[in-house]
């Protein structure tokens, strides 16, 4: 029997040994892993690190985590100024996009695959925009609904502030990097994914984007060039307006906050949290 107990403790000795490690975080002592992680940065991404955190806290007791949103441009700034110890971003925030120079010294680690759609009110009897259309509405040159199939009323544009990753991802995909209209008597602009929700749900005739997991209530996603914007869509490859998020820290994740990259990557919340809230996992996009 005693034999039996020493090879036990000697096989649980060798899977930890063995056991994954993701920066310096073992699974096979999850448990044990204590600290605190700040995630900070992209509101697109903040319904998918909320939900984890809340799953992730519940298998991990001893860490002290908190979850908030402001600008994806905010998460890679936070990480730098010592703010949070993980950015959450809507793109790899180590490259240079367009506007925005590259991070150096942190490290990037892909975490969703994240549907935009164009919104408008759920009154409105558009249901679909073409790519030239798109361009048109947001640089200003199409001012009125009627022109694109709807009601005589002024469109009004509602823009994510500058710094926003759903406005970078939408300009790039969707827009095909047209240049945006930043000012006038019908434009306005939304610090955060909520507040650009009740933007349009308040006003008939607005038009804006956010990502799919808001898309609910007193707005509805409009297909673009006939194809509806869709977690299976993007899945077939029909569908071109996604982006990529990120989770960004400062060199390789440690600890607690490694544990929480790993808890997010992993297959457990990958399939379960991650699919429900209208996300798609990283491996099934290419």
């Amino acid at each position: 029997m005693k034999l039996v107990k020493r090879l036990s403790v000697s096989a649980v000795a060798v899977a930890a040994a063995v056991g994954f490690t993701f920066g310096g975080f073992n699974q096979a002592d999850a448990a044990s892993v204590s600290g605190k992680v700040t995630v900070a940065g992209s509101t697109a991404l903040l319904p998918l690190t909320q939900a984890a955190a809340k799953e992730f806290k519940r298998s991990n007791p001893r860490v002290s985590i908190s979850v908030s949103g402001s600008s994806s441009i905010a998460g890679p700034q936070s990480v730098q100024k010592g703010s949070a110890t993980i950015g959450a971003c809507d793109w790899n925030a180590t490259t240079a996009v367009p506007g925005f120079s590259a991070f150096k010294g942190l490290t990037a680690y892909k975490i969703a695959v994240i549907p935009f759609a164009t919104i408008v009110n759920s009154k409105n009897p558009v249901k679909n925009l073409s790519t030239s259309q798109l361009q048109g509405i947001f640089t200003g040159k199409i001012t009125n609904w009627k022109q694109v199939g709807g009601n005589n009323a002024p469109i009004v544009v509602v823009n994510r502030k500058f710094g926003s990753g759903t406005r970078v991802n939408y300009n790039l995909k969707a827009l095909k990097g047209a240049k945006m209209m930043t000012s006038g008597s019908h434009y306005q602009e939304a610090g955060k994914s909520g507040e650009m929700v009740t933007a349009v749900t308040s006003n008939a005739n607005a038009i804006g984007y956010v990502d799919l997991p808001y898309v609910k209530g007193g707005i509805k996603a409009v297909s673009y060039n006939g194809v509806a914007a869709s977690v299976s869509n993007i899945q077939k490859g029909k569908y071109p307006v996604w982006g990529t998020g990120y989770l960004l820290t400062k060199g390789k994740a440690k600890g607690a906050n490694a544990a929480f990259i790993s808890y997010v990557t992993g297959s457990k919340f990958q399939n379960g949290s991650l699919k429900k809230l209208k996300f798609i996992p990283v491996k099934s996009v290419r």
